[in-house]
Formats: C-alpha cells, structure tokens, sequence
C-alpha cells in the first residue's frame, strides 16, 4: 500500500492542525506528514479540493445480522456500509441467530471480517442467547476478543443477572453494556409519551420507562462496583442522573443516539405521522429532553454518539405503524445529519471527539494518531460537500431509512484502515 493525501485539513479530538498536510501512508503506516510532498511512482494520489482528514470513525453498537439474519444485512454490507459512512471500526451487538453468547461466535464475526477495511470488535451477550436467565461464559468470550457485554437491543430486565454480570468482569476489567428500557411500563408503546402521541392516537413509551431502568442500573454499579456504559439515553432526567453519578466517582459512561439529538417527536407529526421508519427505540422525545442531550454532550455527562444502526428488511418495516419492528439505518447518514442538524452547535473536532476518540475509550482500545510513525486508521471527508442519498446507493442489504431522496450536506471521500485505502465516494 502506498497512499498519498494531498492538501488535507487535519482534524482531532483536540482541535484542528495549524496547516494543511500531505500525508504519506506506506504498507498501512503514515510514513510522512508536511507540505508539498512528492508522489513517488506506483503511489495513489488522493486530492480532493476540500478534503479533511481525521482518526478513523468508531460506531458502538451496530446491528449486524450475521450470524443467522443475513437477509438483514450480513457482515460484508455491515463493512462496506460502515466504510460508505467514514467508520473504520464498529462494535457489533450479540442479537444474532445464534447470539454472539460464546467462543465461537465471537471468533466467527473476528475470523469472517479479517480481510475487511473495517475492523469489527464483537460485544459478546451478558446471557445465554440474550435471553435475559443465565450467565454466559463472559471469560471466554472476553479471551476470544469481545471488547464487551451486553444483551444489545434486549435490555436486562432481571437486577440479579445485571448484578452478577458487573460482579464477574470485574476479574479481567470488562466493560457492561445496557440500554435503560423497562419493558414492562414501555409495554405496547409505539413512540414518547406526550402531546404527539396523544394526538395521533398512540399509546406513549414514557420517560419513567427508562429513568427507572437507570436508576436501578446505577445502584447495581454502586453496590458491585465495576464498569458499566449506559447505552442510548434519551431524557433529561437520565442526563441529570448520568451527571450526578460520575460527580459520585461511579465509573459509568454514557452513549445517546444521532437521532435524539437531532430529531424529536413532533417530527412524526404532520405529513409524516405514520412513517414507520421513525419508528426508533429509544423513542423520538420532547424538544425539553433534546436541549438536555445536546448540553450532556457538551459537557461530559454523556460521552459518545451511536448510530444506533438498525437494519430491518421490509417485511419487518414497511407495516402500518403498530406492527412495525423498531429501528432504522444509521451508518452512511451520520455525517451528514451531524452536519445538517449539529453543525451550528458542534465543531469538526467535537465530532471526532465522540465518535472516534470516546468510543475506543470506553472500550480500552487504542484510538488512531495522526503523526508520523502511527498506524494508518484515517476517514477522509468533506464538511461542505451536497449529495442526494438514493436507495441505490445504501450499502446495507435493508433499506429502512426516512432520508431517501434527500439532499444531505457533509460527505465521506473515503477511509484508510488496516492496510487497505478504500474511495466511497467519487
């Protein structure tokens, strides 16, 4: 591999660089950062007009299907549209068939996308078949390369399994994973609770349903002790909760996803009331409980943004509403709904900052550098760039995505990842 990046603004966690950079990339590693480079014979140029580099993107929690819904999205057009969306790492969640719930499975998903240009980190299932009973073998799945646990889209409703979960990794520092949702108090809810829903005639997913949830887990942290990563929380209160626990020393992280911090429910108001591709879990919540979102990002209480990446074929999705499955893609959308609808809050490095630095912290993994001498793990892309997403060119097998036709502003050139330089987009 040789790769050379013309004229590139350099984005970071920390800010952007003082000037643009050429940057030399050899068999996988930056060889060379500075002005005018030189490509020598046999090299790949890359020179767009308003390019910007930064450390490769992370995604935490992504449905990818494969084992045993590959009619979904399988692992190949999980990477292919992970890459579409400037990720050059994703953490898949366990609710396969079977589920990423031992050994074997974890060393499937890490064996089945060796050759990819992304990198998969499997979070292995807190249960035997994320069935919320018995303790699987975490160890094991731990010495197999599970970056983490949890049972993914079914949160655990039994505090005594989530208990001992917390206990356990302990032993070799793992991380827990879950997503606050009482199923039994969200039972038959289609969306908030709140004025839309009462309007609309549908029955509300009330904020209690994840504030009790939280509140539960923070007091099973605090007692056992451990880490545990809160995952998609979407009310203010959950925020307030978040942010009292860590100022307790509790070692709890905090991820929200893209759509609640961009969207609420009055978007499933008028022509769009019973699209079911907003159909999301967590819900759309309150014009109240977004502004408290936004301002945990900003200030720590959360720490990470997830696509919340969900593919479902239509069978599952194209329903009148009630009868819809929960979830929508959110891969290759990313950026550009970071652009669209944070953009005027949020910088380029505030980007970077949560979904490519805080990620891989939160899993104890190493997170790119742009420095010479460091391995080459970079997504290229373009702030200011337009284009219209077209079914056509969604990467995932399922097509469960509202912004179909839509002119989008931001756009990913391309990504660099494990030897390999791949161009998305021409």
């Amino acid at each position: 591999m040789l790769l050379l990046i013309k004229n590139a603004r350099c984005i970071t966690a920390e800010g952007e660089l003082p000037t643009r950079q050429d940057i030399l990339i050899r068999d996988g590693v930056i060889e060379k950062m500075g002005a005018g480079l030189a490509a020598e014979p046999g090299a790949t140029v890359w020179d767009f007009p308003n390019a910007c580099v930064s450390p490769g993107w992370f995604d935490l929690g992504i449905q990818a299907c494969d084992p045993g819904f590959e009619h979904r999205e399988d692992l190949r057009s999980a990477a292919r549209a992970a890459a579409a969306g400037g990720f050059t790492a994703v953490a898949n969640f366990p609710n396969t068939q079977p589920a990423l719930h031992g050994k074997s499975e974890v060393l499937y998903v890490r064996n089945k996308t060796a050759g990819e240009a992304v990198h998969f980190h499997p979070v292995g299932a807190i249960s035997e078949d994320a069935a919320g009973k018995d303790l699987a073998e975490l160890y094991d799945m731990h010495a197999a390369g599970a970056v983490a646990f949890s049972d993914g889209a079914k949160p655990v409703q039994d505090a005594g399994l989530l208990l001992r979960a917390l206990q356990y990794c302990q032993a070799f520092n793992g991380l827990v994973i879950n997503h606050p949702h009482h199923k039994t108090i969200a039972h038959g809810g289609q969306m908030h609770e709140g004025l839309v829903s009462t309007s609309l005639g549908m029955k509300g997913i009330p904020a209690l349903a994840e504030e009790i949830m939280l509140q539960r887990d923070l007091s099973l942290l605090e007692y056992a002790g451990g880490r545990m990563m809160v995952h998609l929380v979407s009310t203010k209160k959950s925020v307030d909760m978040l942010r009292r626990a860590k100022a307790a020393g509790l070692q709890v992280t905090a991820s929200v996803a893209l759509l609640n911090l961009c969207f609420t429910d009055e978007q499933m108001s008028g022509a769009q009331a019973f699209d079911s591709n907003w159909k999301v879990l967590p819900p759309l919540r309150s014009a109240a409980d977004r502004a408290a979102l936004r301002e945990g990002l900003a200030d720590g209480a959360i720490d990470l943004v997830c696509t919340n990446h969900s593919p479902w074929d239509e069978e599952a999705k194209n329903l009148e509403f009630p009868y819809a499955e929960f979830g929508m893609l959110g891969l290759q959308t990313a950026f550009p709904l970071w652009q669209n609808y944070l953009g005027d809050q949020f910088s380029l490095s505030d980007f970077v900052r949560v979904f490519a630095d805080a990620p891989r912290r939160a899993l104890g993994l190493p997170v790119p550098e742009l420095r010479e001498g460091a391995p080459a793990e970079l997504t290229v892309f373009d702030p200011d760039a337009r284009y219209t997403l077209t079914e056509g060119g969604i990467l995932s097998k399922s097509k469960n995505s509202p912004f179909i036709g839509q002119t989008l502003r931001g756009r990913v050139l391309g990504i660099v990842g494990k030897g390999q330089g791949l161009l998305t987009s021409r």
